[in-house]
């Protein structure tokens, strides 16, 4: 009976975690991690009347969360221009497919892609590779630091001139190559910055410690898409409404194996994000096709945050991943078999339902976007941030978000990479790693 209970239980929460994930996919800029720390703070509200989440709750809603997150979030990123930080590749060319009347063509080739990521990661965590994760963690663990060196270097020198001035004066030439690349450089080093006071004196509550950054990553990838949304008046063309996808077998082989090397080196290296994962990936495949980069997106999205995710649970391993890593770690320390196939089953239901909504909640943001228009999505959505951000961080949070926000539209604004706002973390991890985080801390006054 106790086995029944607890299939149906995983069952259960796996499909309401799924369900709770539609909020971000029709809301641009709410994260899923925001609504995980919702739920910690209930958990530890509930834990401080005697009342313990059970591990079949906690597991599958986490799991069912991440799961439907990774796969939905396409929507908003596509259609409302509005990506996290691991999503920031999927808008130029889902942009495009957008201002052709295929905007529900390209989640759902995106989605596609999230199905490939979901079947990679149940058949290499399916098999015995725990051995394997093992190995090379303890090979490359001492070097991770000049593993993330050399990414940073290679993100800020892949910058391209964006000019188009041809032919003029030579200095004016000259700067005008140098704005988009200069500005990358500016973007990075300020969010860097931001991203050393906030790991070594942060204005944030203790309380509230578990989502320190969460102010400055709202600022940072959320705001300004909002903020242009805004101010750009965007008319979406008439959609059109497909019956099938067809994604192609070479597109989807392509993207599948370059999303996999960017979204698993994203999820087993500390601080590197998706968005970084499917960039390292897509100039190491030659990803060119906009179907094979469409699909390459969402695997890469969902192997790097559910993969990372899964981590924690994989036997001998139990790396942390990841912001919902940390906070189930917070909650609950797996430490037995029965927790990681648990979490298997629960990655494999979640997904399975997260597809089958994928296309009618397609449909009903393009109906909501024709009724109400962009700025009124984005008015309520930049307000449920707002409040989001007041209720766990208080006014501090607040003040941060709008330092982040400020920093965050200077490549939106001069047509830098918005990758450069990754700085934020990526700088003091590299700095921390390398032994000289104290260091620079105590050169800036923070220590």
């Amino acid at each position: 009976m106790g086995d029944i209970v607890s299939i149906l239980s995983v069952i259960l929460f796996s499909l309401l975690g799924v369900l709770f994930s539609c909020l971000p996919a029709c809301l641009p800029g709410v994260h899923v991690y925001n609504i995980l720390g919702l739920f910690v703070l209930a958990s530890h509200f509930l834990a401080g009347h005697g009342v313990l989440p059970m591990p079949e709750v906690l597991i599958p809603f986490f799991a069912g969360l991440m799961v439907g997150y990774a796969m939905l979030n396409t929507i908003p990123s596509i259609l409302l221009s509005a990506p996290d930080e691991s999503a920031l590749f999927t808008v130029l060319p889902g942009r495009k497919y957008l201002m052709r009347g295929r905007g529900y063509e390209a989640v759902m080739i995106t989605a596609l892609g999230g199905v490939a990521g979901l079947f990679v990661l149940l058949i290499i965590f399916g098999l015995p590779t725990q051995y394997f994760f093992m190995f090379v963690r303890k090979v490359l663990s001492p070097h991770f630091h000049w593993i993330i060196w050399c990414v940073i270097g290679f993100m800020l020198m892949s910058e391209w001139p964006k000019g188009g001035t041809r032919g003029m004066a030579g200095w004016y030439n000259f700067f005008d190559a140098w704005r988009s690349i200069g500005i990358g450089l500016i973007t990075f080093v300020l969010s860097g910055l931001l991203g050393f006071i906030l790991f070594y004196r942060s204005p944030v509550s203790v309380n509230a410690s578990f989502q320190n950054l969460m102010p400055a990553f709202i600022g940072l990838f959320t705001l300004p898409g909002l903020i242009m949304n805004l101010a750009g008046k965007f008319q979406m063309p008439k959609q059109t409404y497909q019956c099938s996808v067809d994604g192609g077998c070479d597109a989807l082989l392509h993207g599948t194996v370059a999303g996999s090397l960017g979204g698993g080196f994203a999820a087993f290296f500390p601080v590197i994000t998706g968005g970084v994962g499917g960039f390292l990936a897509g100039h190491a495949t030659s990803i060119h096709d906009d179907r094979s980069f469409l699909i390459s997106q969402g695997v890469s999205k969902l192997i790097y945050y559910v993969g990372g995710f899964i981590f924690l649970f994989v036997p001998g391993v139990n790396m942390m991943r990841g912001g919902a890593a940390s906070m189930m770690s917070g909650l609950y320390v797996p430490y037995t078999k029965y927790d990681y196939y648990m979490v298997l089953a629960a990655v494999a239901i979640a997904g399975a339902c997260a597809y089958l909504l994928m296309s009618p909640l397609t449909k009903f943001v393009l109906k909501l976007i024709g009724k109400f228009g962009h700025n009124i999505i984005s008015i309520v959505a930049a307000l449920v941030v707002f409040l989001v951000v007041v209720f766990i961080t208080g006014w501090a949070g607040v003040l941060i978000m709008l330092t982040a926000t400020g920093i965050g539209l200077l490549p939106v604004l001069f047509g830098a990479r918005r990758m450069n706002c990754l700085g934020i973390i990526l700088l003091p991890v590299a700095c921390m790693m390398s032994g000289c985080g104290a260091a620079v801390a105590t050169w800036l006054g923070l220590l």
